[in-house]
């Protein structure tokens, strides 16, 4: 069950880059992640109720749901779709690839989890098959300061990700399914990025075209809906840490979907920072080998 998950969220999530790339243009960024997330809330809302399976929250878990939403479904997504604007899909994928370390960090941090030593190793290989495999991004973008703005933003995002992953973690321990801190979260999200557009005064525009509510509708539900419950299932089962490895996985399909978008070029250091990244995969997921038990004596 913990890889069919995984698989879904890596496939999913390593293509909504592109669907964000989409997202820009007539509308307001504000306004189209408010859209993104008050469909998916509309949509989860109304699974749980005609299913039966909305949990009760106490204040407590409210509480945490709206900060979740500020970090998860609001800050974080206002700072990638703003840094598209200015760097390639493909580079920010890399960036939020960092998650894997900053949740075994925050875990270390908040949780006093220990940090395997594994996780850390694979985690270290996997960012720098990824460094190679973008390294033509990083170079040939170095000296912009769009760029530097727009990694400084991806940076962000997923130090709010990472957040928002520790508190599912919390709700989780508590016995609240993902399901329902979503369909909240997603709900505050997208009621704060309302406020914000308001006190702005960004317009409600909208963009009836085939390329804007065709990369909405899959940003919404299979990007939303179905990726972060997929992905915060396997917070709750796996732990942050190893969870979000699979975010080192969603630049490779991003790669391949920019080969035919944004005219992506293999080269040999890309192939072997693919090679790195698929060892730094195992190596997250191998179980440390139990310590030998010392035979008993016998006299």
């Amino acid at each position: 069950m913990n890889l069919a998950l995984y698989l879904l969220t890596v496939l999913i999530w390593g293509t909504t880059w592109i669907a964000i790339k989409l997202q820009m243009g007539e509308v307001a960024i504000a306004a189209s992640i408010a859209y993104r997330f008050a469909l998916a809330a509309a949509v989860l809302f109304a699974l749980l109720l005609l299913s039966g399976r909305l949990q009760k929250l106490d204040r407590r878990g409210q509480v945490i749901c709206l900060i979740q939403g500020l970090c998860l479904f609001c800050i974080n997504f206002l700072c990638f779709y703003t840094a598209s604007q200015w760097i390639p899909s493909g580079l920010i994928a890399v960036i939020f690839s960092t998650a894997t370390l900053w949740n075994a960090l925050n875990a270390r941090l908040f949780f006093k989890q220990k940090i395997a030593a594994n996780v850390l190793a694979g985690g270290a290989l996997g960012l720098g098959g990824l460094g190679l495999l973008f390294w033509p991004e990083l170079a040939g973008h170095a000296a912009s300061r769009e760029t530097l703005l727009g990694i400084g933003l991806s940076l962000l995002g997923t130090l709010c990700f990472s957040a928002g992953n520790l508190l599912s973690s919390l709700q989780q321990k508590a016995g609240l399914k993902p399901l329902t801190t979503n369909a909240w979260g997603m709900l505050y999200g997208a009621s704060m990025l309302v406020a914000i557009c308001l006190i702005n005064g960004t317009p409600f525009g909208f963009e009836w075209s085939t390329r804007y509510v065709g990369s909405l509708l899959y940003l919404a539900i299979p990007g939303s809906v179905i990726g972060f419950t997929a992905y915060l299932t396997l917070v709750g089962r796996m732990g942050p840490e190893r969870a979000a490895y699979c975010t080192v996985l969603f630049p490779v399909v991003a790669l391949n979907i920019s080969v035919f978008v944004e005219g992506y070029q293999w080269t040999a250091p890309a192939l072997f920072g693919l090679l790195l990244v698929m060892l730094g995969n195992v190596l997250v997921f191998r179980k440390p080998k139990a310590a030998p038990r010392l035979a008993r004596a016998t006299g």
